[in-house]
């Protein structure tokens, strides 16, 4: 065997083991991932009736459902994508069009991807600092604080590598019309990304679904009908963790439908922003 041949040998010696290795990664995961997916599966689907979405959080020994926990999920998170997502595409645009190649450009980038993987326990415990804290009590409205604090960097990210990903001769072309450049950034480019940036949504929107920790620091919870943002306020995640926790076994059965009900959402969510996603890239060629 030459010199040539013993490279080739152990050139496919290291590929097969980085195969293997790969292939026995991706199992172990897929693996855990299934029975995440059975457990749930299995223990919330006998729970999901129509009980479920039509009547409020039971106390202890008595029926009922999730109904205001749903409702207050809802709103909460409507708010924060309501508070986070203009002010995203406005930092993200800002990046990708006026400063993507100056130091305070590459500045705001780290850290927005310093927020972006912070631990959402501590965003949560600094909206505590600011809004209950300074309110003397739990709300609805600090909840969705804390929830745009996390839908925040995720639109940043997506609409500055959206916009970027706009060939600069589309930009060119519409200045060389005369076209003022906020509006070329508002009628061509957004326009172009603006499915990116919508799949940047859906996905903000579906990691703070399940958020716990943010909501335990400021919405906390409500076992009854509210909607007013300046109280506490049942969530989902929240009854997840509460119900999980006690010793009761019909909500240990609701804590099971309402961790189903999440997990078809975020599932659902994730399959929308991946069909837009590479919608786009078939329109883009």
């Amino acid at each position: 065997m030459d010199v040539n041949d013993r490279l080739l040998y152990r050139r496919r010696l290291a590929d097969g083991a980085a195969r293997t290795l790969a292939t026995l990664a991706a199992v172990i995961g897929l693996f855990w991932l299934s029975w995440i997916l059975w457990t749930t599966l299995s223990k919330g689907l006998p729970v999901l009736t129509w009980r479920l979405f039509t009547e409020l959080t039971p106390p202890p020994g008595s029926d009922g459902g999730l109904l205001n926990a749903f409702v207050g999920s809802i709103l909460m998170s409507g708010l924060a994508v309501l508070m986070g997502t203009p002010i995203g595409i406005g930092a993200g645009m800002y990046l990708a069009e006026y400063a993507r190649h100056t130091r305070l450009g590459h500045t705001i980038r780290f850290v927005n991807d310093i927020l972006l993987s912070a631990p959402s326990i501590v965003i949560g415990l600094f909206v505590y600092t600011i809004t209950v804290k300074q309110m003397g009590h739990f709300s609805a409205l600090a909840g969705a604080v804390a929830l745009a604090f996390i839908v925040l960097p995720v639109v940043v990210r997506t609409t500055d590598e959206m916009l970027q990903l706009v060939p600069s001769a589309t930009k060119e072309a519409a200045l060389a019309l005369g076209v003022p450049r906020h509006k070329v950034i508002r009628h061509v480019l957004f326009r172009a990304s603006l499915s990116g940036v919508l799949t940047g949504v859906l996905l903000a929107l579906a990691r703070i679904s399940g958020e716990t920790a943010p909501l335990l620091f400021t919405a906390l919870n409500n076992p009854y009908w509210s909607l007013k943002l300046n109280q506490p306020m049942a969530n989902v995640p929240v009854v997840i963790f509460q119900y999980a926790m006690s010793p009761y076994e019909y909500w240990h059965a609701l804590a099971w439908a309402g961790a189903f009900v999440m997990t078809m959402l975020v599932l659902a969510l994730g399959i929308i922003s991946r069909i837009i996603l590479l919608r786009n890239r078939r329109q883009n060629g």
